[in-house]
């Protein structure tokens, strides 16, 4: 791993060394429940008293309630990077965009250190750091880090992880909790029937099957798969590797006779992450159904179900979470349905939906990020999705395509930017970015993320 983020976990473990209480304080989201549990597990082996508290983002109430509680120390992982209150006992294990000026021995970001956060390692990857910092026993957590690292789609960009994520899979290996190996990128190879597998396909999305079942199953039927084992359905993991191969071979047809090329047709292969210890064909075995499943309870307010899950419950808790993705998967398709019904508006640099109350705030940025990858919208605009939070802000949630990257775009300064000069909050990554603002605030909002983008692509 790299020298100087190595030094920066050992100082930040020497801080947490000498504290009696901490305070974890997290993101709601997969990496953000991934990192709380790499903190807790961390502390509960050092023998350190702890409490956890989730949170959406670091907004004046929050800080407010956190010095009301006067912690010895809090550690603030997947978030904090940007935290201008220095009344705060800190550390910071982070990946988010961050300037320079934030530059601390408390504070670890990969930013800092001249690498992309949203590639290079994730808010789970740096805690990680800090934990195996503490004490080498800790690198049986590394798998929680890439579980982390592939709910911040980390590996969606190359097809696999790369940067200091890759030295977190080493540790994994050795360890013995993480193996890999090349396989389909789609998600749900070890828990989706396959017709449904193709169905919610996305990057590449496939041409008459993405988004509709009777297209999938015509798909299979017509190339001779068989979509049932008895009364089982058949997933990819109970495929041969002859029908994989005749899947994908036409699945790289379908895309190509479409106009869509050979370089969308290779992004069909990639690294896959499996769990060792997890049971097969479940949630928990591939690290990108592990991450759904947490971002399922922790997007539904409920984010201890996946903290316990994290933390080894394979009854109660697991029984709960899977219950909660159930519902999250049914809510992702309502969102989808309700985003396209209410209509997407194209502007010059971008285009966007309002849901009003129609879809959570906390699943808005997923459901923006599906629509961005399907048919029916436009591959080289930045899609921005409005939702309207439990206490009547409005949250915002921009998705951009590796392409628009590559062209200059960086949707973190963009929406922090705009979201400032309406009286809000914005940051995140290049990639992806998120923001809350008053309401009232959409237009004139729009019009500033407009011009950034408009000034970063030109």
């Amino acid at each position: 791993m790299g020298a100087l983020l190595l030094e920066r976990a050992k100082q930040i473990a020497s801080i947490i060394s000498k504290s009696k209480e901490v305070l974890i304080v997290t993101h709601i989201d997969a990496d953000g429940v991934a990192a709380g549990a790499i903190a807790g597990k961390t502390l509960q082996r050092a023998g350190k008293e702890f409490s956890i508290k989730f949170v959406k983002h670091l907004d004046e109430n929050v800080v407010e309630e956190i010095l009301d509680r006067n912690p010895d120390l809090v550690w603030f992982t997947d978030l904090g990077s940007n935290l201008e209150d220095n009344s705060i006992p800190r550390v910071v294990t982070d990946h988010h965009q961050c300037d320079s000026g934030k530059d601390a021995p408390f504070h670890l970001n990969p930013h800092l250190f001249g690498l992309d956060g949203s590639i290079a390692i994730s808010g789970a990857g740096t805690t990680y750091m800090v934990a195996k910092a503490l004490d080498n026993k800790n690198i049986d957590l590394s798998s929680l880090a890439i579980v982390g690292a592939c709910g911040d789609l980390q590996d969606r960009k190359h097809c696999k992880l790369v940067g200091i994520n890759r030295e977190i899979l080493k540790d994994g290996k050795k360890a013995g909790v993480i193996s890999w190996e090349m396989d389909v990128q789609y998600f749900g190879r070890e828990t989706r029937p396959l017709h449904k597998l193709l169905q919610y396909a996305t990057d590449p999305i496939i041409p008459g099957v993405t988004g509709r079942e009777d297209g999938a199953i015509s798909f299979l039927l017509d190339i001779g798969i068989r979509l049932k084992d008895g009364d089982f359905w058949r997933r990819w993991i109970d495929l041969s590797k002859d029908e994989k191969r005749k899947i994908l071979s036409e699945i790289t047809k379908t895309l190509i006779r479409k106009g869509f090329g050979n370089k969308l047709a290779k992004r069909l292969i990639g690294e896959i992450y499996i769990l060792t210890n997890e049971k097969i064909g479940t949630e928990l075995h591939d690290a990108k159904e592990f991450a759904t499943l947490l971002n399922s309870t922790a997007r539904y307010g409920q984010p201890e179900i996946g903290l316990n899950v994290c933390l080894g419950d394979r009854d109660k808790w697991l029984k709960k979470a899977r219950t909660m993705l159930q519902s999250h998967r049914h809510n992702l398709i309502e969102g989808i349905q309700f985003a396209r019904d209410e209509g997407i508006v194209r502007r010059k640099y971008l285009q966007y939906f309002h849901a009003g109350e129609g879809i959570r705030d906390t699943i808005v940025g997923i459901v923006t990020g599906m629509l961005l990858n399907g048919e029916e919208v436009y591959a080289d605009l930045p899609m921005i999705g409005f939702a309207v939070t439990d206490d009547g802000k409005i949250k915002v949630s921009a998705r951009g395509t590796k392409r628009l990257v590559e062209k200059g775009l960086n949707l973190s300064s963009a929406l922090h930017e705009a979201a400032e000069k309406v009286g809000g909050i914005g940051g995140g990554h290049d990639i992806a970015a998120g923001a809350t603002i008053p309401r009232g605030k959409e237009e004139e909002f729009l019009d500033i993320v407009e011009r950034e983008i408009r000034n970063q692509l030109s």
